[in-house]
């Protein structure tokens, strides 16, 4: 699949993944998890949110929309709760936001014929109700395995892998539903930068056989606005040129961009998903700003192979903050885009 779809203007706009949580649907999520509303409540919720983000990414004018990942309560539990082999002790919370406590007793079943995450399901929902394309994302297998305690394998590896293999067959429903970018995000990859060989395997288990356009998203971390790590996207390279994925999606705008040139350096001839808004700060870009972010890229990324997005998903913010971001993204792509 080619690395930034046909059919979409140069410098097409994007979504990382994750949409505002309104201060009523954190109240709703939580009374869900203290037994005060029901299973088909909650999922009404999710789907009124789903198609308010949607709505609000189309007025911004973005190229590749998501679900705003509404039904998820943050990167990891919607995906443990579901994969078979992850031992939940303890179902409910104190705040729908807090992580589960996972573990695993015994080796993971392979996947078989069945996909029991279900993402398939989340996928057909958001592409019925929205004409403009879709980008589908979940949390890799590195990062999923951080929030398991490991009783099962001797080699930290292997729980990796497994999870991997799980991905692989939600990845293959996906494609078999429509899905054609899907997104795997390791947030936690750059806290453990000498795991990245384990998490790059485990990404090319993800992919494998799965012919969509792919794309890879590594930041520092986005719990409550703020960074788990500080760090340099060097340590990415050179293991993650072997990735079998299309699209790097990177955070730049709260960093900087002397990163930049890590990706000419080590030879990255795919696609790069360039941050210019940075999400861990409520002041709003001005066009101008985003538009000379875009120029600064395009003198190591050629337009064709570049892609504009936000620093990480858009959770945090407020949903007229990340509105204005939004538009501000627009605009100053669309003024790069009429330079070019």
């Amino acid at each position: 699949m080619p690395a930034v779809p046909t059919g979409l203007p140069p410098l097409p706009t994007s979504v990382v993944g994750s949409y505002p949580v309104p201060e009523w649907m954190e109240r709703l999520k939580t009374d869900y998890y203290r037994g005060r509303m029901s299973h088909a409540q909650l999922q009404d919720v999710h789907e009124m949110a789903i198609k308010a983000a949607l709505r609000d990414q189309e007025i911004a004018g973005i190229d590749i929309v998501s679900d705003g990942e509404l039904r998820r309560d943050n990167d990891i539990d919607y995906f443990l709760a579901r994969m078979p082999g992850i031992h939940l002790p303890r179902t409910s919370k104190d705040f729908y936001f807090d992580y589960y406590d996972a573990r695993v007793t015994a080796p993971l079943p392979p996947p078989d014929e069945a996909v029991p995450l279900r993402l398939a399901d989340d996928y057909a929902f958001t592409a019925a109700h929205t004409s403009d394309p879709v980008k589908f994302s979940f949390t890799g297998p590195f990062s999923l395995s951080r929030r398991v305690a490991n009783d099962a394998y001797d080699d930290p590896r292997e729980l990796v892998r497994a999870i991997a293999r799980t991905l692989n067959a939600e990845a293959r429903a996906l494609a078999a539903r429509g899905a054609w970018l899907l997104q795997i995000d390791e947030p936690f990859l750059a806290g453990y930068p000498g795991e990245v060989e384990t998490a790059i395997e485990a990404v090319n288990i993800v992919t494998a056989g799965v012919d969509v356009t792919w794309a890879l998203h590594v930041c520092y971390g986005n719990r409550y606005a703020r960074p788990s790590w500080e760090g340099h996207y060097d340590f990415l390279f050179p293991a993650v040129l072997d990735a079998h994925v299309d699209q790097l999606v990177l955070e730049f705008a709260r960093k900087g961009y002397e990163d930049l040139p890590v990706i000419e350096k080590f030879g990255w001839d795919r696609a790069v998903g360039l941050g210019v808004i940075d999400v861990k700060s409520p002041e709003v870009e001005s066009a101008g700003l985003v538009a000379s972010r875009i120029r600064r890229a395009l003198d190591l990324v050629p337009a064709d192979r570049l892609l504009v997005n936000p620093d990480c998903g858009l959770r945090n913010l407020s949903g007229a903050v990340a509105r204005a971001k939004l538009a501000a993204m627009v605009a100053g792509a669309a003024a790069v885009r009429a330079e070019l």
